[in-house]
């Protein structure tokens, strides 16, 4: 086996030690999938599946060696149906390979986490992004699975409906379950059509407190809002260095309109006097698709941005999502726990949906400022759950927050164990993610 391959395969984008698998396969087919698991189950080999390694949570890492399952030779459009509003897919096409198939159809597939991720690494972490404050997230758009179980079987979940009351759940519970309870061949999501236009705007602010009320307050005002995203002065600096862009640096909301003609126009009427009663330096608006291009372009590579700000450092994104209430306290007192620990960092995210995300650098090869920087996401992610959010808005468990889970939901881990080892009694399904080994 290729040692680059394999090296390739050993980490995500996050500073979680790499470990190498023993071999990479890349299957072209749900018989060769239910071949190699059904191999490995026997044997006891892990299997961990590998979409494009754009996770942040370690969840694609080998921990015990063995198989990764990589998935970028199943990328077939099995059928898109306009008429009923879906496609089904094989789990290594990407959002923007379907997308892009999508157009002539007027559709789209509303689900965007920046990366180009693949369909079926968006359903193993519940994927959410930009377009969440209108759309919502994965699980809102998974109608149906097939699932290679652990002993080589398949399941199908679902199916082509929008709604059914038939049985238990399967497919939410297969949707975030990060690779550990099955692995999927087939995907069947459901589509929306374009809107008919849409604005974007930018507004900057005197701090990340204005930023953050400002969202809240376009919430409250029932604007036709696609997305609305902040990032900081820091994470300017980062897009502007990356991107060789001069937007000031300064705390700013990324916002686009979306929908009839009308409706945006008076949504963006509303956003106007929304946004002057609070502390806004300058608010303009762009209709140009090559520059709205240029302007989300900016915003999905903010994470790329900050990696490249701080060189030979791996990166730690904090990822907790809180009440919409509690959403301008929460930007305060991260930005509070930073400073105190005398660290540079960004903060950026989905705010819409009272998501957001501080990205921390860190030497991994230094323990001291892993353990550093471990601590500020700990008070970060303490403070989010004391207002009852939750330690992870969209990027999982993984290796990193097992020990947040136990604290966010104790009294239904064991239920969770169970149903993993139901599915997987062997424990050769991604083992070392989620749970405390």
């Amino acid at each position: 086996m290729n040692e680059t391959i394999r090296e390739q395969h050993s980490k995500g984008l996050s500073y979680y030690a790499p470990s190498m698998p023993d071999v990479v396969v890349y299957p072209v087919s749900r018989e060769e999938v239910c071949k190699i698991v059904q191999y490995a189950n026997e044997r006891k080999i892990s299997v961990v599946p590998f979409g494009v390694g754009s996770s942040l949570e370690g969840q694609i890492i080998p921990t015990y060696g063995g198989i990764s399952l990589d998935f970028s030779m199943m990328n077939r459009m099995i059928s898109i149906e306009p008429d009923n509003f879906l496609a089904v897919v094989e789990p290594g096409v990407t959002r923007n390979q379907l997308n892009n198939e999508l157009k002539k159809h007027g559709l789209f597939f509303p689900v965007d986490p920046g990366a180009d991720a693949t369909i079926g690494g968006m359903v193993a972490t519940n994927a959410s992004g930009t377009n969440a404050v209108r759309y919502g997230v994965m699980r809102d758009y998974v109608l149906g699975l097939e699932v290679v179980q652990a002993n080589g079987n398949i399941m199908n979940t679902g199916g082509k409906v929008v709604k059914s009351s038939a049985g238990y759940g399967l497919t939410s519970l297969f949707v975030g379950s990060e690779g550990t309870l099955g692995v999927f061949t087939e995907v069947t999501v459901k589509l929306a059509s374009i809107p008919e236009t849409n604005i974007a705007g930018k507004a900057i602010f005197t701090s990340i407190e204005a930023a953050g009320q400002t969202a809240v307050d376009l919430l409250k005002s029932g604007v036709s809002l696609g997305k609305v995203e902040l990032v900081d002065e820091e994470t300017i600096a980062a897009i502007n260095d990356y991107k060789n862009m001069d937007y000031p640096v300064a705390p700013t909301l990324f916002l686009e309109f979306s929908g009839s003609k009308a409706a945006v126009q008076e949504s963006v009427a509303i956003a106007k006097d929304v946004i002057a009663s609070e502390q806004c330096l300058s608010f303009q608006f762009e209709t140009d698709s090559v520059e709205k291009a240029k302007l989300w372009e900016a915003r999905h590579h903010a994470a790329f941005a900050i990696i490249a700000r701080y060189p030979n450092k791996g990166l730690m994104s904090a990822d907790v999502c809180v009440p919409i209430s509690h959403l301008t306290d929460a930007l305060v007192e991260t930005r509070r726990i930073i400073k105190k620990h005398h660290m540079e960092a960004a903060i950026f995210g989905h705010v819409g949906d009272g998501n957001y995300h501080a990205a921390l650098p860190v030497d991994q090869s230094d323990p001291k400022d892993i353990m550093r920087v471990e601590a500020v996401n700990e008070q970060i992610i303490k403070y989010a759950l004391s207002k009852g959010g939750t330690c992870t808005g969209e990027h999982g468990i993984g290796l990193g927050k097992k020990q947040y889970l136990k604290q966010e939901h104790e009294s239904a881990l064991p239920i969770m164990k169970a149903i993993k080892n139901t599915f997987d009694p062997k424990n050769i399904l991604n083992p070392g993610k989620i749970f405390k080994d």
